[in-house]
């Protein structure tokens, strides 16, 4: 079986991850001997969050149902896999830097590379196809390819600019208020534009759509 590139660079990613970890166990201060029996698997636990993530990544193509395979967007696909895999070792990077006392702005870096992130997936959900793991899943989206497609290109804005406030938040030094003013927004017009689109594009069944309500005479 060929096992693909993007696969080897995401196993190489959590790999390093480990590797890192174990280099650095005994360095890392909240494993004194006082603590060792408490927090053994501290160093660890973003490690195998990684593992977990690139096996669920490596397992959804496998178990999409037919007509919602990941196989059609799949350079998108693997560019999310490779992109949040990423983000899990920067964190843990700076979470293991901050343990070794190295000063580094653990909150500020975190937050910029969500906003990389983001800024990411958002320039590729455009790109996404029908699916139940990837994109904007409405019973509307997923009801209409249409509706879906034009969905995750307006979501996939709204995530750009998400991303963009947290980068440029995260520069800027202030605090985390605009990252929640900014989901909601992400998230609801999306929601909301699903509903709306799926009723002028679709109709009902039930004969409620205004295109077949028969109209009184005058």
């Amino acid at each position: 079986m060929k096992i693909r590139r993007t696969n080897l660079l995401s196993l190489g990613l959590v790999a390093l991850s480990l590797v890192m970890g174990a280099a650095l166990y005994a360095r890392l201060p909240q494993l004194s001997p006082a603590h060792f029996t408490s927090r053994p698997w501290e160093p660890f636990i973003l490690p195998l969050v990684m593992l977990g993530v690139l096996l669920l990544f490596l397992a959804i193509p496998r178990i999409s149902p037919r007509g919602y395979r990941v196989e059609r967007f799949q350079n998108a696909f693997e560019i999310t896999q490779v992109a949040l895999l990423s983000l899990l070792l920067l964190v843990n990077l700076l979470i293991v830097l901050a343990g070794l006392g190295v000063p580094v702005p653990v909150r500020q870096a975190a937050r910029a590379g969500t906003g990389l992130l983001f800024v990411v997936l958002g320039n590729f959900m455009g790109k996404f196809t029908k699916n139940f793991f990837l994109g904007i899943r409405t019973p509307w989206t997923l009801a209409s390819d249409e509706v879906w497609l034009r969905t995750n290109r307006l979501g996939g804005k709204l995530v750009v600019l998400t991303g963009l406030v947290l980068l440029a938040s995260s520069f800027l030094g202030a605090g985390a208020i605009w990252f929640l003013l900014t989901i909601p927004v992400a998230v609801g017009i999306p929601i909301v534009y699903s509903y709306i689109l799926y009723r002028r594009i679709e109709g009902f069944k039930d004969g409620t759509n205004d295109q077949d309500t028969p109209r009184s005479s005058p």
